[in-house]
């Protein structure tokens, strides 16, 4: 098991940055990959960022690609989103998830574990 807990969201206008954190406790150690979703009202929650905790190989979604960057910090059990030329579109509710197994890493079924989200306003 393993727990997350999220912080840094807030309001920022556009062309702004925010730097969102995750911490994760518990069983740690095995973790496979973290990541990042969102969810704006009304859609569905979608894909962000992944980092794997060994190697740190990232992705991203094409949307946030040039922009958003994730990072980890495996000593802090951390994961770092910062968020640079952000956009109104941007507006959602952010999720920290983590998972033990492989697979792809866009999808929101690949991961078990999730944190209480932090919402994220960017205003025109």
């Amino acid at each position: 098991q393993v727990q997350l807990v999220e912080s840094g969201g807030g309001l920022v206008q556009a062309g702004g940055s925010l730097r969102l954190s995750c911490v994760a406790s518990g069983r740690t150690f095995s973790l496979s990959a973290m990541g990042w979703f969102r969810q704006a009202p009304g859609k569905e929650r979608d894909f962000v960022a992944a980092i794997r905790t060994s190697g740190g190989s990232t992705y991203y979604a094409d949307s946030v690609k040039g922009r958003f960057a994730i990072s980890r910090d495996n000593a802090k059990n951390t994961v770092t989103l910062q968020m640079n030329s952000l956009k109104p579109e941007d507006t959602a509710v952010y999720y920290c998830a983590a998972r033990y197994n492989s697979g792809s890493y866009s999808r929101t079924d690949e991961y078990g574990y999730w944190g209480q989200g932090t919402q994220v306003t960017v205003s025109s």
